[in-house]
Parts: structure tokens; sequence; C-alpha cells
């Protein structure tokens, strides 16, 4: 009976293990469907989707690609720099161009030996000429031995090869030695042929080996150019080209804001490098360098020439450049060539003058006030050379010289008073001086009696703004007592002023623009004078946007000089690709009836006994404000301030009703009290009349 019990126990146990079994077999068999189902599908989707970026690659980009591919077969060039765009002044007249220049260069080409290069360099100065009084001891020595590479190797010892291959010498010292161990008598030979050649050779190795070197560029002869053209097969690198220069034809005249415009020798210059290398330009491409050329770069630069380079080394022509586009300024340059000859003429005469010493430049902008066009701009220095002046161009200080400008800006000080309460419309004051303790006397320029706000802007009194400085900063004033003003009033001029244009850059497009000077202190008495334009500093161009925001009615316009710019045709400016919008800045916050009564007194300034008389004939209606200001230069040159002078400001418009055009004039340092004679030249107002003149001439 137990074994039977034993019998079936072990029967049933096995038909359970091959139970389990079974199920665990069925479980695997599921599992791997299961992952070759979900195999199966990721296959599916692979070649799905590579079936669909083939059809994308083949059919919908096969253009692409294929253009792609032969960019990738073709072995192309980049010729030299393209001529750039010419630049016209606003009437369409032709300021700058490209002149051709005869070009003869060499490129080195693959398996030349120096020797080549040597036998090369003879050949060719048999057939040009070349100034070779630059070439040096060192020049020969290298040209003989590439000429004898044989008898070099001679000069050196065994026992140096030996150091050489010791590592003791390394193959420049090798040179070096070459070079040292050539007689007198084996460069006694050469003629002047040879020294020709041995410049030439000079030439051909300067620089980087792979780049293109200028043999000659300068007088090249008909005869020179089409020899070395014609026989390019067997002067192998030589080969000749068009190239071009910058030609300026009005000369000097408005030539600095024009700008410049690197060599085909030099390049990119070093400090211009990474700003243009991270654009994409080669090292040896010519680009705009200063001002105009360097800020419109983009819009003056061609499109350069580009060959196919055959197995034999022969170039093919695959894609034709062109010249870059062409630019109109709002520079009107006629008015700029009488403007820049009037500053020229009374720089001359006054300093014929009596203490005008220190006095060596002037200003002058011509601009149009509703939109900000630049019509004239220039400045001017005179420097005395031996018993002569000469005079220089001095233009970019429009943008970058901070000057003192004084009462000028008392317009702009009004709308200050107006718009804090400090100052009512209408409101009188008697032109007395302001004594602050421990510090000197504060007066208008002479005693002017009972004031209203018009008639203190007429005769530009300094006591009717220091007593609106004073309301303003919250003081209270009394004769010869501490007087303390709220650190706030600085600001709210500054902003004020900001809003004319006063402090801040104007936004010219220019590549270079300063801000002037901003006083730190806080001192009562530099507020005061503050309210006069006697302590921040302000660069011409910030003036000239001043007196713009009050013309035109209190919008603040953006100074600028590209006026059009056109595709190249042989037809001239016949394909305009865009125009210069004017552009508002701001508006200032004031309101109407105070900057009407601003422009109201600045109308007086320029009638009967008012301080700007003289400065614009009144038949074209002018409005305006003078200014006279301190000013301190380094009389001795050993820098230290040591010397007071006078700077005087001129800033108006025309017509007063309705203007069209703006002038500012500057001319610091006109004067300097450390004489015996009271004599103060009148150059400014004499520069402004005309200037001034001389534009109405012009546009009437």
């Amino acid at each position: 009976m137990r074994r039977k019990s034993i019998k079936t126990f072990k029967k049933n146990y096995s038909k359970k293990i091959n139970y389990n079994h079974y199920n665990k077999y069925r479980d695997i068999k599921e599992t791997i469907e299961k992952r070759y189902n979900i195999l199966i599908i990721i296959i599916i989707i692979i070649i799905l989707v590579m079936l669909l970026n083939l059809f994308y690659i083949q059919i919908i980009k096969n253009e692409y690609y294929v253009d792609q591919v032969a960019k990738l077969s073709e072995n192309t060039v980049q010729g030299s720099t393209a001529p750039r765009g010419r630049i016209y002044d606003r009437n369409h007249k032709l300021i700058v161009d490209n002149e051709p220049i005869k070009i003869i260069y060499y490129k080195k080409t693959a398996g030349l030996s120096a020797k080549d290069e040597a036998k090369l360099a003879h050949k060719v100065a048999s057939i040009i000429a070349v100034d070779f009084s630059s070439v040096t001891d060192h020049n020969l020595r290298s040209y003989w031995l590439a000429l004898h590479p044989e008898q070099g190797k001679k000069k050196i010892k065994d026992s140096e090869w030996q150091k050489l291959e010791e590592r003791k010498l390394t193959t420049d010292d090798i040179e070096a030695l070459k070079l040292e161990r050539i007689t007198a008598e084996e460069l006694g030979t050469f003629q002047d042929d040879d020294k020709e050649a041995a410049y030439i050779y000079r030439l051909m190795n300067e620089g980087y080996a792979s780049a293109e070197k200028v043999i000659k560029k300068e007088n090249i002869t008909d005869e020179e150019y089409a020899t070395i053209a014609e026989n390019v097969s067997d002067l192998k690198g030589f080969n000749t080209r068009l190239d071009w220069d910058r030609e300026y034809l009005y000369g000097e005249t408005f030539r600095a804001m024009l700008g410049s415009v690197s060599t085909s020798d030099s390049g990119i210059p070093l400090e211009l490098k990474d700003y243009y290398l991270a654009k994409g330009y080669n090292l040896n491409d010519r680009v705009g360098t200063s001002y105009l050329e360097y800020q419109y770069e983009d819009v003056l630069k061609g499109e350069k020439n580009v060959y196919e380079v055959a197995s034999n080394g022969e170039y093919k022509l695959v894609k034709e450049g062109k010249r870059g586009n062409d630019i109109v300024l709002t520079i009107d340059i006629e008015l700029q060539k009488a403007v820049e000859k009037i500053l020229e003429d009374h720089l001359r005469k006054a300093k014929q003058e009596p203490n005008t010493e220190f006095y060596n430049r002037s200003f002058v902008i011509i601009a149009h006030p509703k939109t900000g066009e630049i019509l004239a701009m220039a400045g001017k220095q005179i420097v005395k050379k031996g018993n002569n002046y000469e005079i220089y161009d001095y233009t970019p200080g429009i943008t970058t010289s901070p000057v003192v400008v004084g009462s000028v800006i008392k317009g702009a000080s009004h709308i200050v008073g107006y718009n804090t309460g400090a100052l009512k419309i209408g409101e009188r004051r008697y032109d007395t001086c302001i004594k602050i303790a421990a510090t000197p006397m504060k007066c208008s320029w002479t005693y002017l009696g009972n004031l209203d706000d018009l008639t203190a802007l007429k005769y530009s009194s300094n006591t009717y703004q220091f007593n609106t400085a004073i309301k303003v900063g919250k003081g209270n004033y009394t004769y010869d007592g501490p007087l303390s003003v709220d650190p706030a009033a600085f600001q709210t001029y500054r902003d004020t002023f900001a809003e004319f244009g006063l402090g801040l850059k104007t936004g010219i497009d220019l590549p270079v623009e300063s801000l002037g000077y901003k006083g730190g202190s806080s001192v009562s008495g530099h507020l005061l004078d503050f309210s006069i334009g006697q302590y921040d500093t302000y660069t011409p161009i910030q003036l000239s946007q001043y007196i713009g925001t009050i013309a035109n009615g209190g919008t603040r316009m953006q100074p600028y000089l590209l006026k059009e710019v056109y595709a190249p045709s042989k037809d001239g400016l016949t394909k305009l690709i865009s125009q210069t919008k004017p552009v508002a800045l701001n508006k200032v916050n004031t309101k109407p009836e105070y900057l009407n009564r601003v422009k109201e007194g600045f109308k007086m300034v320029m009638v009967g006994d008012g301080t700007g008389i003289g400065h614009i004939d009144n038949a074209y209606k002018p409005a305006g404000k003078t200014g006279t200001s301190q000013s301190f230069v380094d009389s001795d040159g050993d820098g230290v301030i040591d010397t007071e002078t006078i700077t005087t400001t001129f800033a108006g418009y025309a017509p007063y009703d309705n203007p069209r055009v703006t002038f500012t004039v500057i001319s610091p340092d006109v004067y300097h009290s450390d004489t015996n004679s009271t004599y103060q030249t009148a150059v400014n107002r004499l520069i402004s009349k005309e200037v001034s003149k001389k534009f109405f001439e012009l546009y009437q």
C-alpha cells in the first residue's frame, strides 16, 4: 500500500512538473513573439522614415543638394576686393569715385624652388622698372643664396651639419650662417639689374606664402602691363589686374568725415581684424576704416569675382563681381565747400587780432530742424608753424570735442523753470548780483535792470536764471548768506536738457560720438553755474540737436548723413534701394505755450539791441541764442590747466515762423584776460553771418 502511494505521488509530481514546464515554455514563447512583433514594427517605422527622408532629399531638395555637391567638388577662389560704391551729395553731385589702377602682382605656385623664383625675379626685372633704392645688404645676400643654393651649402662645415642632425643647431641657424659667409667679392658681381631683381625677389617672399604680393602699382607703363600679361605662362605666378583707389573729386572738402579705405597692400588693419573676420572678410580685403566708409561698409562694399580653378591651374570666371551700392549723403557739397573756406578765412584773420593766442578752432553745423538732415558740418584748426599758420581739418571734433557752451542753453533752462513752477510766464525780476557766503559775486555780463522772461533771454541775464535755479533747488537765498539746494535739482535740469539732446548721444550715423562731461558736485553754486551753461559740457552736434528741437516745436530729431542708397548702374542713380526716414527720438515734456515763449524770446535775441544781432541777416527772419562762457587752457603745455579764456557760441534758426534751417557755430578760447587789452574778437558772429548768408544764397 505504501509502495502504491509512493508510486502514485511520483506520477502526480511528474505530471505537475511537466505542466509547470509547459506553462513556462508557453510564457517564453509569447514574450518572444511580442518582442518580435515590436521589432518588426520598429523596423517598418525606420524604413518608412528612411523612405520619407530619401524622398525629401531626392525629390523635394534635389536641386539644393545637387548644388551643394557641385560646390564641394569645385575648387573655387575669389578675386580681389571689388570696387566700392560711389558717394554723392544731396544734389547727386559725385563726391567719391573709384579710379582704376594697374597692378602687377605675384602669387606663388606649387613646385617652384627658391632658385626658380630668383630667376623669375631677374626675368621680370628686365621687363618692368622698380625703385630698388631701399634694397638692403640682407636682401642681396638672400637673393645670391637663392641663385646659388649648392654654393651656399658648401659654406656650412661638416661639424655644423652634424650639429644640425644632433639638434644643436636649427635650420634657421644654418641659413643665417650661409648668409653671413657670403663674401663681398661674391656680392660685388651684382649690377643694377641684379639689385632690382633682388628687390623684386624680396617682394615675392614677403608676408604669407599663399598671399598675393603686389610687385608694382604706380607708374606702370602700358608696355610693362601688356608684356607681363602676354607672358604669364612663362612668368609663373606673375600676372596683371586692374585695382582701384578712391578718388575724391572735391579734394579735401569734407574729406575727414568721408573716411578712409585700407589699401590692397595692407588689407584689414590689425585693430579691426576681429571685427571684419567675424563678418566673413579675408585679411587682405580692402575695407572702410573710419567714419562714413566704415559706418556704411556693408552698403559700399562690392561683390568679388568668383573663379573655378582647373586642374592645370587656369582660372575660369564662374560669377562676375560687381561694384558696391552707391550712397547719397544729406550734405550739400557746394555749401560744405563754402563753409570750410569761410572758416579758414576767419581763422587766419582772427589770429592777427589781439588776445587770440589760445584761439585755434571753430565749428559750424547747418541742419534741417524737421528731419535731422545735416546739410554741412565743418571744423577747422589753425596751428602756427614757424612764422606761418597751417590749417587742418577738425570736423571729427563736432562729435568728439565737448565745450562749455554758456548762455546758449538758457532756452532749456527756461523750460525747467516753467515745468517746475519756479518761473512764471511774464514774471519780472531785477537783474541783481547773487552773493553766496564765501564765494565770489555772481552777476550778469552787465546790469540789465528790470526784466521779464522774454527780455531775460534777449539780453542773456545770468541772475534771472540763478533765481530760477534757486527755486528749482528749493533754496532760501539771502545776500552773502549760506545757500543750500536740493541735490535732486541737478537731475531735474539734466533730465530736461537731455530731452533737447544735451548730455546724451544724438544718434548721428557716425562710428564715434562723445557724451561730454557731467559734473559730480552738488554744491549750490554749481547748480547756478549749470543753469547758465557753465558746468556740464556738450559737443557741437548736441548743441545742433538742441536748437533743432526748439525750432521744430519740441521734437528731438536724430541727425543723419545718409540720405539714399542706390544699386550700382551704368546709368547713374536710377535704382533706388532705400531712403532714410527721419527718426523722432522723443518729445520735450512741456506745454506748447512754454516752448512758444522760449521761441518768442529767441526772436527778440536777434533784433534791436539783442545779444544775437548781426549773426543772421534780419531779412531771413532769424531766431536764436548766443553764449559766452568761461573756459580754461594749458597755456605752457605742462599738463596743468592754468589760463582762463572765453568761448563764444551761437545756435539759431530761420525763418522763425516756419524754420527750415538751423545754424550752430562754436569758437572756443577766443579771448583771454591776461593782457592789458580788453579787445575781444567777433569771429564767431562773423562766421555765423557769412555761413547763413551763403545758405540763403543757395536756398532762397
